[in-house]
């Protein structure tokens, strides 16, 4: 995934802050997104989230930074976070394929899988060849399956199980 600003996001950024000034990072908007994304390449989400965080709130209207953010609270396990990040990338543009995958992976995370699904749903409807998406609406499809008893009933000690409560199965 390329991080590379939006039409309409600003390339030189705000004012340059000095370094430190009143818990600033130094730079501007620009620079905080670069330091941003590189945290996030570096697999250091919970620190990435702080610069782009910062960058987003300069540039809110930013949707490349709104993306990056959202990636960066997903990875530092920020669900609900992520999802309301990719949800506003969403709704700026619906037909960001990147933006509803996001939002359709936090809401699993966070255990919404109606939301999952129709967001997955219209990722793979734009991208149908992306097999993450793919796979991703597999995974929540088969989870609601599984919830409405497709499957079968739960066996005691699977994941999910709840034990009738006359108590009849116990071993």
């Amino acid at each position: 995934m390329s991080y590379g600003m939006h039409d309409g996001d600003s390339a030189d950024g705000a004012e340059a802050v000095p370094e430190g000034a009143a818990g600033v990072p130094g730079g501007g908007v620009y620079d905080w997104f670069r330091r941003g994304v590189r945290l996030l390449e570096e697999r250091h989400p919970a620190a990435a989230v702080q610069l782009l965080a910062r960058a987003a709130e300069a540039e809110p209207g930013s949707r490349s930074i709104r993306e990056a953010l959202a990636r960066a609270q997903f990875d530092a396990g920020q669900y609900a976070a992520a999802l309301e990040s990719f949800r506003s990338v969403a709704l700026a543009d619906p037909s960001d394929d990147y933006a509803q995958f996001g939002w359709g992976v936090a809401a699993a995370r966070l255990g919404d899988f109606e939301v999952s699904a129709e967001h997955l749903a219209l990722a793979v409807a734009m991208q149908p060849g992306n097999e993450h998406y793919r796979a991703a609406l597999r995974q929540t499809r088969a989870t609601l399956a599984a919830r409405a008893g497709a499957f079968g009933p739960l066996l005691p000690g699977a994941p999910g199980y709840l034990a009738p409560p006359d108590g009849s199965d116990e071993t």
